[in-house]
């Protein structure tokens, strides 16, 4: 199984990222946990344009969910118009949210491109993934994800404040894609997002292997994030998460 992390950013685009995006491949199958805002351009760096298989949203904001709408025009209007309709699972309401985010009223919903199913907790069959999702603490119907491709795993937090569910998620797992948004500070709101010794202390509560910061917020410090990280008492590696980084778990 390879990881590559398109995007990165937290909440919007960064100068160096686009927001939340992660391209898993295995067997010759894509599959994309999020698109968010800025993550088409990028993606293109690394596969074809239409040669996404799969699509996995946590939630339906924005930085997480909004270039679906590009990909509908990308695969309604191409030059060999109609492609084969794109799985994703999503949170409920999906389809209607972000047809109105697409505002073409005049035009079908974006059922023409993708095929939507009603993510719920629990185990489910991805192309050649097994994918477990469970819901994370944060104020709308929000997802984390552990994605397996055979002896090998990846977790990802999506955004989520302290969540006992996603240590259960991220159990012994290879790879944890763990956001980290606040600054370790007093008075920060709860069930909202992580700071990176919270996602440090969550890591080392799974056994995870290894632990990459994500969901940068550009106006933080990043360097004081990944040193928050280091007071986790997480004993294995800690990356903060690039565009363009490859994670090869063979």
């Amino acid at each position: 199984m390879k990881v590559t992390i398109i995007g990165c950013s937290g909440s919007f685009p960064g100068p160096d990222s686009p927001a939340s995006c992660y391209l898993l491949e295995a067997d010759g199958f894509r599959l994309l946990l999020d698109f968010g805002t800025g993550a088409l351009g990028a993606l293109q760096r690394h596969i074809g344009l239409y040669d996404v298989d799969a699509i996995c949203l946590t939630h339906l904001h924005a930085d997480h969910c909004l270039d679906l709408c590009g990909y509908h025009v990308v695969r309604t209007y191409g030059p060999d118009a109609p492609y084969p309709r794109v799985p994703v699972h999503a949170p409920a309401d999906a389809p209607r949210r972000l047809a109105a985010a697409y505002g073409m009223p005049d035009e079908p919903g974006l059922e023409t491109a993708f095929d939507f199913t009603r993510l719920r907790p629990g185990t489910f069959g991805v192309g050649p993934f097994t994918v477990t999702a469970g819901l994370v603490n944060h104020p709308v119907e929000a997802y984390g994800f552990r994605v397996s491709h055979g002896p090998r795993s990846v977790a990802y937090s999506g955004d989520t404040g302290e969540s006992p569910e996603l240590v259960k998620l991220a159990e012994d797992t290879d790879l944890f894609l763990c956001e980290a948004s606040f600054v370790d500070q007093p008075g920060l709101p709860a069930g909202l997002h992580l700071t990176g010794r919270q996602a440090a202390e969550h890591a080392a509560k799974a056994g995870a292997g290894r632990l990459v910061l994500t969901h940068l917020v550009p106006w933080n410090d990043q360097a004081r994030i990944l040193d928050d990280a280091c007071r986790g008492g997480y004993g294995g590696p800690i990356d903060l998460a690039r565009s363009g980084t490859v994670y090869d778990l063979a």
